[in-house]
């Protein structure tokens, strides 16, 4: 058996991907949260890039190997994990999963900018941006629960820290983002209620990320001050 440890930051959601992930397979983990503020040299050492998360894989015999890009470690531990699966079994159906999974990464951008505006016209464009890749996966669900039906996969391990956010913002304001679209809406309830989800951060996530907010000026807050 092999020790894992998922090197982590409390609110990304690309460790996010990773713990659901863990947590669906049942795979005792290790976690460690860093500041990516203030790295440590330990784990520039050991990121390619900088960023989180990485997994760290340690074998019975003292060996160890260092996997990052949350896409690539998802993948690792569907194909090394037991547990229910997460992609489908279909090479085709499969390879579509991968690209809802790249689409979501897409939808994380957009919500960057959208958390950070600092201005009216910016949070517009991105909310604008956001409503339209919502519409976009609207019309590709199924009656769900979960993205593919009955089955949670990665594309629901994706998805389920981008609706995370929406708990906090919903507080703040109604953006009209998911209006009209029942199934988005229908999913996002289902994931919201996976005990994988709710275990992926920490309870003072919704503190950190108000945090978050205040630190970047988001206008988000400035408009709910204003309200």
């Amino acid at each position: 058996m092999s020790s894992l440890t998922l090197i982590s930051h409390h609110l990304c959601p690309y460790v996010q991907r990773a713990a659901i992930t863990l947590l669906e397979k049942g795979v005792p983990f290790e976690r460690i949260n860093i500041d990516l503020a203030n790295k440590p040299d330990w784990f520039l050492k050991i990121s390619p890039l900088g960023k989180v998360p990485l997994l760290r894989i340690e074998e019975e015999d003292g060996s160890e190997a260092v996997l990052f890009e949350s896409s690539v470690i998802c993948e690792y531990l569907e194909e090394t994990q037991a547990g229910a699966a997460l992609h489908p079994d279909d090479p085709l159906t499969r390879a579509r999963h991968r690209g809802w999974m790249e689409f979501g990464s897409s939808v994380l951008s957009d919500l960057w900018g959208y958390e950070t505006a600092q201005d009216a016209l910016q949070l517009e464009a991105k909310r604008k941006a956001l409503i339209a890749k919502f519409a976009t996966i609207e019309s590709a669900l199924t009656d769900g629960p979960y993205f593919a039906g009955s089955s949670f996969s990665l594309v629901d391990a994706v998805f389920a820290p981008v609706f995370r956010y929406f708990d906090l913002f919903d507080t703040l304001g109604d953006s009209g983002i998911f209006d009209g679209l029942e199934r988005v809406k229908r999913w996002r309830k289902a994931l919201s209620a996976r005990a994988s989800v709710r275990a992926a951060v920490g309870t003072d996530y919704p503190q950190r990320l108000m945090e978050f907010l205040d630190k970047h000026s988001s206008i988000l807050l400035r408009q709910s001050a204003a309200a």
